[in-house]
């Protein structure tokens, strides 16, 4: 039997989508994201791996995992004799392996500057009008049930055993409530897996699949990955992982500023419950409006935070909306200026503590030279202030 989602097209997820695609359009045009881009790729990766591993029961918090993430700690801790934190083994593995499996993800999608030509707009429904939420589809690279393995065998390398790591379930599982440990779903049995898996990714590559929205293939490749369960452990961490690939191949990668996992961990109960609804409705509309709004909730934050450090409006009309490009020190000066209003040289000297003030001077000059700013008074009553 070929697989079919059944769900309905509500107006919250209409509403839902149209709020994601115009949060879209503000983070990737917006001027000067390219001097904040690496803090927030960085500070992104972190949430996504702090909260999805948390969300999983991982008792590091996300200053631990930060600390984990520093380029300069080993890949693993396998068979090591002591732990570079006060916290299981285990946990620092976990945030190892799902930074090794962000690093996977980004040799599958292809570079800024690259990304493939998307060739058709779809619609989320017949006859719902293009305004009602709509978004370029199609990729080069498609999903596949190789790509579904080694995702997971990379979330619990050298935490499963090595015939575990990547390959389906042998063995039946249940899955209960962590609180009450009442039964809450069981998965199919481990004979129905591999079939279930091929069915849900031709589903995927059909152009009955790539018929539907992204955003809703998205949610539906996330739920099906819980509900299916393929692999004894690791299977929410991999289904999350899953989902962010699908999002990033479609055209929604916003620069990778953005953390689901954040949403879903924030508030558990909310998710597992939207994750459940399915079983009691048998249908996937509730989880996709949930599954949607964590969507545009995150864009949305991060769409502001794009809006307030990058001075989007305020730049387009002075600098033609064309992107600058700024040092980490004048970053700093920037936000000073946008949290007080101005700065004077005595506030940039604590401020920049360890540089000279023949340094200070070149950067303010260099931000007035860029239309940044503007430059009042004179000597030591000199104040500089964001041009309006």
């Amino acid at each position: 039997m070929s697989y079919k989602p059944i769900y309905s097209i509500t107006n919250t997820i209409l509403k839902n989508v149209g709020v994601i695609d115009s949060a879209c359009e503000v983070i990737t045009h917006a001027p000067l994201v390219p001097a904040w881009e690496k803090r927030f790729q960085t500070d992104a990766r972190a949430k996504i791996i702090h909260h999805g591993t948390h969300l999983e029961g991982n008792d590091l918090n996300l200053n631990e995992v930060e600390e984990i993430l520093a380029p300069d700690l080993p890949s693993t801790i396998h068979n090591s004799q002591s732990s570079p934190l006060p916290a299981r083994d285990r946990d620092i593995q976990e945030v190892i392996n799902y930074r090794a499996v962000m690093d996977y993800l980004d040799t599958l999608v292809p570079s800024r500057g690259t990304v493939p030509e998307r060739n058709s707009r779809v619609q989320l429904e017949k006859g719902s009008s293009a305004d009602e939420g709509t978004v370029p589809t199609g990729t080069h690279i498609p999903l596949t049930p190789s790509i579904l393995a080694e995702v997971h065998r990379l979330t619990v390398e050298h935490i499963l055993p090595q015939d575990e790591a990547g390959q389906y379930r042998s063995v039946k599982v249940i899955i209960r409530n962590t609180q009450s440990h009442e039964i809450t779903f069981r998965p199919p049995g481990p004979f129905e897996v591999p079939g279930l898996i091929e069915e849900l990714f031709k589903w995927l590559a059909s152009p009955e699949g790539q018929e539907v929205h992204p955003l809703l293939r998205a949610g539906i490749l996330h739920y099906e990955l819980v509900r299916i369960h393929p692999f004894t452990d690791g299977n929410g961490r991999t289904a999350r992982a899953m989902a962010l690939l699908l999002l990033f191949l479609e055209g929604y990668e916003v620069k990778k500023f953005f953390a689901l996992e954040e949403y879903y961990d924030a508030h558990p109960e909310e998710y597992y419950s939207a994750l459940q609804s399915v079983t009691i409705s048998h249908e996937l509309t509730t989880w996709l409006e949930y599954f949607t709004l964590g969507i545009s909730i995150e864009f949305n934050r991060v769409k502001s935070l794009v809006h307030k450090l990058s001075l989007d409006l305020h730049l387009k009309s002075t600098i033609g909306g064309r992107q600058i490009t700024l040092s980490q020190r004048q970053i700093k000066l920037v936000e000073y200026i946008e949290r007080h209003g101005e700065i004077g040289m005595g506030n940039v000297r604590e401020l920049l503590s360890d540089v000279s003030d023949d340094t200070i001077l070149r950067d303010l000059r260099d931000l007035v030279t860029k239309n940044l700013l503007i430059k009042k008074g004179s000597t030591k009553g000199t104040k500089y202030y964001l041009k309006k």
